[in-house]
């Protein structure tokens, strides 16, 4: 499997993006600048698709022909800025939340279930983003009050300014906790925050010393986590002076916040992340292509320019792009059931997302997830399969909440070979040949045949097949 999906990420012969130069790749000011449709490059299915894809966790059949039909440009102006009332939609969410938050299992649950149905899928996406980025564990938190907090923060600052973001951080008892660092005292100073402060969430460890490590520690000493409130205790901070990335001063932790984020390398960390998350993940992007963004970050920090940007790019709308992510647990998961238009157990579907080795609320370390080859191996593989069986299958432990057909229907496709035809369409969007796609119908069984539960049961086991392919593994 991990080789199949290496082969289609290295092809752009079957990809959905329309032809791109080396030339005009290897240029900035074309790269982001904004991507508009032409003969050689057209707005299609496959761009719909995939814009829907990264900006959100995949879109369902009516998301797509609007996206098709207002273009790429108002498709993107209405993921960063929905139409809707998205604080009515939070309203309706805050009192389950509060109940969620009773435990970890809850609150992964309540998360879940708000992926699936939030109006703003770029900022659920981006709170994914930044749960990786600044990631806590719930274990060393061992506080669900707390964890939800956290996770508020990030959702509150997640389209917002990093540098309102980073502060916020710096002050999050969940973080303090989760990271070790939630006592800091003058006679023995903590490194715990300091040091991925530094090294991961800002200037990177090529353009920080052992010794600035040492001193953002010292700036921090007097800051304790104390019945989950963050307190300062001036009796425990050291007065002294400290050099801190070529500055000195009496410096204490909101100067070390401030002092990182004056570094260049600081924004070239956050663009370089991003890029991943929205861009690419087989390439590590050059530092020409790199700059003109982490120049314009560094000026403002606005996340959401930098996250729009690059989501309306040329860069973005070409074969170096698409599906060159492979999705995470959480991306897949949620892509099914809101493409198939539909609401399962979000507590199974946690549990089952935890076992392909993305456990929300508990990133394994304190840089996140690895993502990319890290969620592909033999074991995940079949449980991605296993789950999408599961999703589909008409039994426990899903019960049967998700039915193609049903989507087809609605859509217009009420013959069984229509309706198998939207099932590529809507999952696949035509990178699949038609030789091969007439292959697995043909594997699947045909989708009229009645011997074996009818068309609709024959559908099931056609969206299982396509589910399972290696293009569909892709973001």
């Amino acid at each position: 499997m991990t080789t199949q999906i290496e082969t289609e990420r290295s092809s752009e012969e079957s990809q959905g993006m329309g032809a791109v130069s080396v030339a005009e790749l290897a240029d900035p000011g074309w790269a982001w600048a904004a991507y508009e449709p032409t003969a050689r490059r057209p707005w299609n299915l496959a761009g719909a698709a995939h814009l829907y894809r990264r900006a959100g966790f995949g879109a369902d059949w009516a998301q797509l022909r609007q996206a098709l039909a207002e273009g790429p440009q108002r498709t993107v102006d209405k993921l960063l800025r929905p139409p809707i009332d998205v604080a009515a939609f939070d309203r309706g969410y805050e009192a389950s939340e509060k109940t969620a938050a009773g435990s970890v299992e809850g609150l992964r649950a309540w998360w879940l279930r708000r992926m699936i149905e939030t109006p703003h899928p770029l900022l659920e996406k981006m709170t994914l983003f930044w749960h990786s980025y600044f990631a806590v564990n719930a274990g060393a938190v061992n506080n669900p009050r707390l964890m939800q907090e956290h996770l508020e923060l990030l959702r509150n600052h997640a389209l917002g300014s990093f540098r309102s973001l980073l502060q916020a951080i710096s002050r999050d008892p969940a973080v303090l906790l989760g990271l070790g660092a939630d006592r800091n005292r003058k006679a023995a100073p903590n490194d715990s925050f300091a040091r991925p402060l530094l090294k991961v969430f800002t200037v990177g460890p090529r353009h920080c010393t052992t010794e600035d490590i040492r001193e953002a520690a010292r700036a921090c000493t007097g800051q304790a986590v104390l019945r989950g409130q963050l307190r300062h205790l001036p009796q425990e901070h050291d007065d002294t002076v400290k050099h801190l990335l070529g500055r000195t001063g009496n410096f204490t932790a909101d100067d070390v916040v401030r002092i990182v984020l004056e570094q260049p390398a600081t924004a070239a960390t956050v663009v370089r992340r991003l890029y991943r998350w929205l861009v690419s993940e087989t390439e590590e992007p050059g530092d020409s292509l790199i700059a003109p963004l982490a120049d314009s970050l560094a000026r403002d920090y606005d996340i959401a320019k930098l996250a729009e940007t690059m989501l309306r790019s040329n860069l973005f709308f070409s074969p170096r792009s698409y599906r060159q992510r492979i999705k995470c647990p959480i991306e897949l998961a949620v892509g099914i059931v809101r493409a198939l238009e539909g609401m399962v157990s979000a507590t199974q579907l946690a549990q089952d997302a935890a076992g392909l080795g993305q456990d929300l609320c508990r990133p394994p370390t304190v840089q996140g997830w690895a993502g990319g080859l890290y969620w592909i191996n033999t074991a995940t593989v079949v449980k991605r399969h296993n789950l999408a069986g599961s999703l589909l299958h008409r039994g426990k432990p899903y019960e049967s909440k998700l039915d193609p057909w049903a989507v087809a229907e609605k859509h217009g496709h009420p013959t069984p070979d229509a309706a198998a035809r939207f099932l590529f369409d809507l999952f696949l969007q035509g990178d699949v040949a038609p030789d091969a796609r007439d292959a697995l119908l043909a594997n699947a069984g045909a989708p009229a045949d009645d011997s074996n539960g009818g068309p609709a049961a024959a559908l099931r086991r056609l969206a299982h097949v396509v589910m399972t392919l290696p293009e569909y593994q892709l973001a």
